[in-house]
């Protein structure tokens, strides 16, 4: 009877320490959401041409990058939480110094900072998801946390609705966002466990050979998202549909995105996870090749809902399978190459699918597209046949 007692109190305090991390993830997802379209915004009414507003925008994944190799060396030397902690602090203060700096030119070190600042604590926070979430409902509890997440950076630009986008006040609720994440991953830090022992050490360069089919998938569900979200729009122009068309399109696709990664989750549950991420890279394809064919129907809607679930599932079913597959120093050295991978695919597939459709037209983007998902789909056929 004791032991059963204690038992139930461990799993409740496993799944106290779960939402905590899980509401830590969602409050970082709004600060970052938010600051995305504010700093395009205020830039824009400085004059600042687009070109420079995307090489902007560009130095906070490049900060992603460079950190992602760090992280291992930084949980093991200071601990994950401190680390967590020590970021969280770090973020707001970078924010702040952004808002008072006004500068394009200063945006451009200060931005880079707060991708290595923020990375880390984004890293860890799914570390920690992974390592809590019971072995048998990993698939829901990874679909709730791939929900919130993109629930949280939809919710940040809608804070700008409320508070405008110019003066203090936007950037004080992405100050206060990164401070109460911090307090709320302080809540539960010593329920946490301990994902950064010093015992078997494993680099993000040494992790990559150990599960180089999963990074792919990571490079090509950044890639698609980042371009479909910058070129989607430009798309619709080819065809002479509306922006607010374009626009509406978008907004059913991240509605697709929150709404079925709980679905997915539960699905990799009852099947392989492996085998959810190829079915969504197989619909992914599907999609890019009915999108040209669909876009000035009416059924243009429902595929685009489908297909924003299907291609933020492979990163879902990625994470997955990195939690059914690794543990301890390898999982955070996993995690750490996953944010890499998603800072190259959102650098390099954007411009290699914009240079497609310069040369190709309309079609370069569905063309562009479809084929890293085709190539991902063929490679995992092949990777199973020759093991």
């Amino acid at each position: 009877m004791v032991a059963t007692g204690t038992s139930g109190n461990e799993t409740r305090m496993q799944w106290a320490a779960l939402t905590g991390v899980i509401a830590t993830v969602s409050v970082f997802a709004i600060a970052q959401g938010l600051s995305y379209p504010l700093l395009s915004f205020i830039l824009q009414r400085q004059g600042i041409s687009p070109a420079m507003i995307g090489l902007s925008a560009a130095m906070t994944p490049v900060g992603f990058i460079v950190s992602s190799p760090l992280i291992p060396a930084l949980a093991r030397r200071f601990g994950a939480g401190r680390t967590a902690l020590t970021c969280a602090a770090l973020s707001a203060i970078m924010l702040a110094l952004i808002g008072w700096t006004q500068n394009v030119y200063l945006w451009f070190p200060l931005r880079f900072l707060i991708g290595v600042v923020t990375n880390p604590l984004y890293v860890l926070s799914e570390i920690w998801v992974i390592a809590l979430a019971p072995p048998a409902r990993r698939g829901r509890v990874m679909g709730i946390y791939s929900t919130v997440i993109s629930a949280g950076f939809a919710a940040g630009p809608l804070c700008l609705l409320a508070v405008g986008t110019e003066g203090w006040p936007p950037f004080l609720v992405g100050i206060a966002a990164f401070v109460f994440c911090g307090a709320c991953l302080a809540l539960v830090l010593q329920r946490l466990p301990k994902v950064d022992e010093a015992g078997h050490r494993v680099s993000v360069m040494g992790f990559m050979p150990m599960a180089w089919l999963l990074l792919s998938a990571v490079v090509v569900a950044a890639g698609f998202e980042q371009a479909v979200l910058a070129l989607l729009p430009v798309y619709g122009t080819y065809y002479g549909i509306a922006e607010a068309r374009m626009s509406a399109l978008l907004s059913v696709m991240i509605a697709g995105n929150i709404a079925m990664q709980v679905p997915l989750g539960l699905l990799a549950e009852r099947l392989m996870a492996r085998l959810v991420r190829f079915i969504c890279v197989s619909l992914t394809v599907l999609g890019c090749v009915l999108l040209p064919v669909l876009i000035e129907t009416p059924l243009i809607w429902p595929c685009v809902f489908i297909w924003g679930a299907v291609s933020y599932g492979i990163y879902t079913m990625s994470i997955i399978e990195l939690g059914e597959r690794f543990t301890g120093s390898e999982l955070v050295a996993g995690n750490a190459a996953f944010s890499l991978m998603w800072g190259v695919g959102g650098i390099a597939v954007p411009p290699l699918a914009g240079g497609a459709m310069d040369i190709l037209g309309a079609g370069g983007l569905p063309i562009t597209l479809g084929a890293i998902c085709l190539a991902l789909a063929v490679t995992t056929v092949m990777r199973r046949r020759i093991v």
